[in-house]
């Protein structure tokens, strides 16, 4: 038993080392210490005392472990506070899960900028580590360095991890033009109801790619004679399904012409990625995309990211739903103009500044202030269509939004079965939504928020979405087992504290 132990220790620990992006002598020079002791610690070959195990979390940040169980993590918040300001959005999650797995196209070494550092983000690098991938945060830990290996191993890859993520769907793409066989288990994440992966199939199937799905993982195999002969139309405008369609293509010795695809703007940034690899990709922005595929590539790419439109979505929330007067700055503003349209009938005050390049040179961004506003509900319904639309990931922060404006609001979040359900549980923190079907949810408002202890929905925006109304609600609220909003947003608690909020996190001892 105590050797089972030393085993699970040594696991933490090689992980933390990887993570931190160390080496094992660069641990044993900070322990002074050798490295072949660190290499039996991490084996389990080697007695270790609390002392060390407290050394080695102090050199590699990390909580390798903690007396008694340290519990999931919680957020206290006291409430009823304004906001003031300036805060910049972060780069965008949805973009950086998409690069990570587009880093596998590549043989050459891949950096990426200012790379969110979120759950969703470490789970693919532990999958990407435990086939044999090196990656290393470097500059401080903002840029994320990556060197794939000359055969990854798939038979070592991190299942637990896998499966916590369902951008390990996004792996398919890439995998297909490495291996004629391989495994991978199943996509997993956030709680929105049953999401098919049959449009990823379809499209995959073009490129030669067989999937059978059983015993909890994908088998699939390639058949190196079929290749596109027409173009490959979507069945579904989703982004993960035209990313994982470009992933293949990059490669596809050929063009490869992609209709009915998403143009939103995770999409868009995998196209600048793409081309930065030497993939020249034509309709970019718009429907119908032709990749001009490079069988070998083997190049040192440096790419920034751009921000995140619906990170920037949701600072202008918190804004609007705590009166507050906050400036939020490089906001994507070509994925935000339809919801700052919207919000602009329902009577927000704001402006913004010119617009001024990422640092991709790509993605046209302002800096946007937002001030306390009399809103009335809109007219017409709030409901998400595929970009150029209102985001779909925006949609529920108009719950929040129309819960303080005067009248009712009618939402319809059409893509997910069970996202509307999430939004009802702004009822405990005093909001008035009626829940007219899995699909639509009835807001009336204006609101007088109360605190309230509840525990956080299982999807990630909903989540956040009650976090916003507890900042606004007087009194001190509590959001218990917040790791669904760990993965989609770096720091955020830290982040809404620098302009004002007070947020404590803290764990059940």
């Amino acid at each position: 038993m105590a050797d089972d132990y030393l085993v699970r220790i040594g696991k933490l620990i090689r992980d933390a080392r990887q993570h931190r992006g160390w080496t094992q002598a660069q641990l044993a020079e900070a322990l002074a210490t050798s490295q072949s002791a660190v290499n039996r610690i991490e084996r389990g070959n080697q007695n270790i005392s609390l002392e060390m195990i407290a050394r080695i979390g102090e050199a590699l940040d990390s909580e390798i472990v903690s007396l008694g169980y340290a519990g999931p993590m919680h957020l206290r918040v006291v409430g009823g506070r304004r906001l003031s300001g300036a805060i910049d959005v972060k780069t965008s999650k949805n973009a950086c899960v998409a690069l990570l797995c587009a880093s596998l196209l590549n043989s050459g070494r891949t950096v990426l900028r200012r790379v969110a550092r979120i759950e969703e983000v470490y789970r693919l690098l532990e999958v990407l580590g435990s086939i044999g991938v090196r990656a290393r945060w470097i500059n401080d830990g903002t840029d994320l360095e990556i060197v794939p290996p000359a055969e990854l191993d798939l038979d070592a890859i991190d299942a637990d991890a896998a499966r916590r993520t369902r951008s390990i769907i996004m792996f398919l793409g890439p995998l297909l033009h490495r291996m004629d066989r391989f495994k991978l288990p199943y996509a997993g994440g956030c709680d929105l109801g049953t999401r098919t992966v049959e449009p990823h199939m379809i499209a995959l199937r073009r490129f030669g790619l067989d999937i059978a799905a059983t015993e909890g993982q994908y088998h699939a195999v390639v058949d190196r004679s079929v290749s596109p002969d027409r173009p490959i139309v979507l069945t579904e405008r989703g982004d993960t399904v035209t990313e994982n369609a470009l992933l293949a293509a990059a490669r596809h010795d050929g063009i490869t012409v992609i209709r009915n695809a998403s143009s939103n703007y995770m999409v868009q940034d995998l196209c600048f990625f793409l081309e930065a690899l030497g993939v020249k990709v034509d309709g970019i922005g718009t429907t119908t995309l032709t990749v001009h595929g490079v069988p070998d590539i083997d190049v040192d790419v440096d790419y920034s990211p751009s921000e995140d439109p619906v990170e920037a979505m949701s600072l202008v929330a918190a804004a609007v739903v705590t009166e507050s007067e906050l400036t939020i700055r490089r906001v994507p503003i070509e994925f935000l103009e339809i919801e700052l349209a919207v919000l602009e009938e329902m009577g927000l005050d704001h402006d913004r500044t010119p617009e001024y390049f990422a640092d991709n040179g790509r993605t046209r961004l302002v800096d946007l202030t937002v001030r306390p506003s009399k809103l009335e509900a809109p007219i017409d319904k709030i409901h998400p269509m595929p970009f150029p639309g209102l985001n779909i990931d925006n949609v529920p922060f108009f719950a929040a939004i129309a819960a303080v404006a005067q009248g009712k609001t009618l939402i319809h979040d059409w893509v997910y079965d069970n996202r509307a359900i999430y939004l009802t549980d702004l009822n405990r923190l005093g909001g008035r939504l009626q829940l007219l079907d899995p699909h639509r949810v009835l807001v009336e408002g204006p609101t007088r928020w109360r605190a309230a202890e509840m525990m956080c929905p299982p999807a990630l925006r909903p989540a956040v979405v009650v976090l916003l109304a507890m900042m606004a609600a007087e009194g001190t609220s509590v959001l218990r087992n917040v790791y669904v909003i760990n993965r989609g947003y770096e720091d955020l608690a830290e982040r809404l504290n620098s302009i004002g909020a007070q947020i404590e996190i803290f764990r059940d001892i």
